[in-house]
């Protein structure tokens, strides 16, 4: 008898240990957490990991929430293999993105298994049309080149620019909303310039760069080769204004000599909002870091507190937290608190934010226009 009562006793405790494991909640993150933009991945993942601790500090959902990370290197390639891993293996019903190439390259994989993607650092236009499984919490560049060059052109007086471009979708899609930009703000391409994902030596592209003789030059690349151009071009005599997007928003690239002055566009964040999300956001990761988030931590804190609001809701529906669910319920859900905003998700699954205008100085970026959308 008591070995009788022992065994159900030992049943009724795996039970309750399976049943507390099943509301624990697993969540992916394909992110470049090696190579030349490792940083990135650092950044974007800082954000993701802090939220993760204030979701599961204020139980917002019935178990803990925790990220599995898989490395993209930001290669469409490693990008597919660790999508396969986090859909297959870990089977998580969410994956946080990042890349323009690595996001279109696994869009497929997550479609057909009705996994959510979200895309908080690429900025390539098409990611819009990607399919009702991918959503992204940044806005694109094509609304940054958009708000960019009628500032450019009437604000600074700088009609004529010439463009470098890391030669991928990102760039690609550069060219084309530059050029239709400037067409229609009464300025002009004075010569586009593309460079492989690789590449780190820009002279001769400096001097052809100066050949054109622009008024600005238009940085569209990434990590660290963004910061090789930029010093490049001034090491080989451009000295030009220096004009680029949400990518300039990094450590590596702000702290640059040669960056001083450049200007880029990114989203607008209001910290003064007084409300709970925005201060605790700020105050913990000054705590964490000892300095203040840029977008990009905020674009990644906002997906995964997208995915507790979302499943928080299923929870209480008694619905299980799937990546149909997931979606059903985004489109059922009118707004969402962000930091530092209330934003509403467009039926293709993109955001649209006011943008600003940044100029780097000796301490960094600080705003110098806002731009309505």
């Amino acid at each position: 008898m008591k070995k009788l009562l022992a065994g159900l006793a030992l049943c009724q405790g795996l039970i309750l240990t399976s049943q507390a494991a099943a509301a624990d909640l697993t969540i992916g993150g394909l992110l470049p957490m090696s190579g030349s933009n490792a940083e990135y991945g650092q950044i974007f993942s800082s954000g993701a990991n802090l939220a993760v601790e204030h979701i599961n500090a204020s139980k917002m959902l019935s178990g803990k929430l925790s990220i599995v990370y898989e490395d993209s290197q930001a290669l469409p390639m490693q990008g597919v293999i660790g999508m396969n891993k986090l859909v297959n293996v870990a089977k998580v019903p969410f994956v946080l993105s990042a890349f323009t190439g690595v996001s279109k390259a696994i869009a497929p994989v997550g479609t057909r298994s009705k996994t959510v993607m979200v895309n908080g650092g690429g900025v390539g236009p098409d990611l819009a049309e990607l399919g009702d499984y991918f959503w992204n919490t940044i806005p694109l560049v094509d609304f940054e080149v958009r708000a960019m060059v009628p500032y450019l052109v009437k604000e600074r007086g700088i009609k004529r620019i010439a463009l470098v471009y890391v030669d991928d979708p990102l760039g690609q899609s550069v060219v084309k909303e530059l050029e239709a930009a400037l067409g229609k703000a009464g300025g002009e391409l004075a010569g586009s310039f593309s460079v492989p994902a690789t590449a780190q030596q820009f002279s001769g592209i400096a001097a052809r760069v100066r050949d054109v003789k622009p008024d600005a030059v238009y940085i569209a690349s990434y990590g660290s080769q963004q910061g090789q151009i930029v010093k490049q071009l001034r090491d080989n005599g451009v000295s030009q204004q220096i004009v680029s997007y949400s990518a300039f928003a990094i450590p590596s690239t702000l702290g640059l000599p040669e960056s001083r002055g450049a200007l880029f566009t990114s989203q607008k964040v209001d910290w003064d909002k007084q409300d709970d999300i925005t201060q605790r956001m700020l105050e913990d990761y000054k705590k964490q870091h000892g300095k203040a988030p840029n977008m990009y931590v905020l674009n990644y804190y906002n997906a995964v507190r997208t995915f507790a609001v979302l499943a928080a809701a299923l929870e209480k529906a008694g619905k299980p937290v799937t990546g149909e669910n997931l979606l059903a319920q985004r489109k059922a859900t009118p707004t969402f608190e962000f930091v530092g905003a209330t934003v509403a998700f467009a039926e293709d699954g993109t955001i649209k934010a006011p943008i600003q205008i940044n100029q780097i100085g000796e301490n960094g970026a600080r705003p110098v226009a806002d731009v309505a959308q």
